[in-house]
Order: C-alpha cells, then sequence, then structure tokens
C-alpha cells in the first residue's frame, strides 16, 4: 500500500468516486478526523450512515446517500492541503454554492461545519467545500 501524504484528501476522493460510480458503499482507513467528517457528512444528509468496523485493522465503512439512484453529493472540493493550510476567522467563513454547499472546519473546538462554527463564532482551517 502507498504512504499517502493527505489522507483526508484521499478518504474525500474515495467519497467522491463512490457517488459518481454509484458504489452502494465504501470503506476507508480510519482515523478520528475522518470519522468527525463522516459524522458531519451524515448530519448534513450527504450519506446515510457510516460504522468503524475492527477486522484487525480499524476501517470507515461508509454508505452515500442516493435519491432516485442520482447521488446526493454533486461535488467537493479540499481546501487546505499539507502545503497550503487555509485559515478563516468567523466572520470569514465562506458560503459555499449560495447557501446549498457546506464547508467543513478544523476549530479549536473539533471538526464541525462552517455554519455551526460561524454560531459558536469559531475560526479555523477550512478543510474542504462539499455540494
Amino acid at each position: 500500500m502507498a504512504v499517502l501524504t493527505d489522507p483526508i484528501s484521499d478518504f474525500l476522493t474515495r467519497f467522491k468516486n463512490a457517488c459518481r460510480a454509484g458504489n452502494e458503499e465504501f470503506t476507508a482507513p480510519h482515523s478520528r478526523m475522518k470519522a468527525d467528517i463522516a459524522a458531519i457528512l451524515q448530519e448534513e444528509g450527504f450519506i446515510w450512515k457510516y460504522e468503524v468496523v475492527t477486522d484487525g485493522v480499524k476501517e470507515l465503512k461508509v454508505k452515500p446517500k442516493f435519491i432516485d439512484g442520482r447521488p446526493v453529493l454533486t461535488d467537493l472540493k479540499r481546501v487546505s492541503r499539507p502545503g497550503r493550510r487555509h485559515y478563516v476567522g468567523s466572520q470569514e467563513i465562506p458560503r459555499v454554492m449560495s447557501g446549498l454547499g457546506i464547508s467543513i472546519l478544523s476549530t479549536s473546538k473539533g471538526v464541525m461545519s462552517g455554519g455551526r462554527a460561524k454560531h459558536q463564532k469559531l475560526g479555523g482551517e477550512v478543510l474542504a467545500f462539499v455540494w
């Protein structure tokens, strides 16, 4: 297996590819950050559910959401990368697709959606935009 320099990007790419291919579920290596991102995606209605599977190695098993055979996810964009971090204050949190999408932030209080971070007046690192 190859060494990943950006595991968050790998998780988001697996999610996007599974949606575009019409796969009912996909797996990814487990980490707490990826589990938090999956929880946000479930809360915002982009996935049906996720679970942590421990068969020797911990993995996340995620079921993307489809309505009438079409994925709920239209697209996503990774914003912060290991070589180029993108930080914003609470007043600078960007709106995604005029409010139709969400931004995912890593704040001092944990990983949360942009709307929730704005409500709690927290800034942080913008991880991704999902719409």
